[in-house]
């Protein structure tokens, strides 16, 4: 082979210096590549690590709202609890009142009744025991100191009974019944 001319080594000289120019912009660009990931990448990282701190900040806000709420739900339906069972207590003390007002109503109902009762026993009362001159003076069923208005004869009649109070109030023993206006 000949050797080749200056032309031709002057031309693969250009075309070697070319391509090393070539070479070192590609190794520069290469070096700003790896520069330019390298750096994407640490931040990258640094967001990750901001958007993990952010998160597990999120998280432990969420955490502690939910337990706040979880602690006033509870508290809540305690509340809920005690009102409900206040609610039954009412309830029942409005039935027992309803039907002590029912009653109540019942007696003023009754009340003129009564009025004209108690003015016919005040009468009979004035009026004193019928002396009857035919009868013998030993008749027991008046001169026994018992009558069958008593509180005592009352308190074993079936028709009429005295409430627990009546019989517990030893006071009506000796009562005469009267009008009260």
């Amino acid at each position: 082979m000949s050797s080749p001319s200056p032309v031709q080594i002057r031309e693969a000289n250009a075309h070697l210096a070319a391509l090393h120019g070539r070479v070192a912009d590609l190794e520069h660009k290469l070096d700003a590549a790896e520069n330019t990931v390298r750096e994407q990448a640490e931040s990258l990282i640094r967001k990750d690590e901001q958007l993990r701190a952010a998160t597990q900040d999120i998280t432990e806000k969420k955490d502690r709202e939910i337990s706040y709420l979880h602690e006033k739900l509870c508290q809540s339906e305690e509340s809920i609890q005690k009102l409900q069972h206040m609610v039954k207590e009412k309830d029942s003390l409005i039935g027992q009142l309803q039907h002590r007002c029912h009653l109540l109503d019942n007696i003023c109902k009754s009340r003129p009744l009564l009025d004209t009762m108690l003015a016919q026993m005040a009468e009979a009362e004035r009026m004193g025991p019928v002396i009857d001159s035919t009868r013998p003076t030993g008749d027991a069923s008046l001169t026994d100191g018992e009558s069958n208005c008593s509180p005592s004869g009352l308190s074993n009649h079936k028709d009429f009974s005295l409430s627990e109070d009546d019989m517990d109030d030893q006071e009506l023993d000796g009562v005469v019944f009267g009008t009260t206006v």
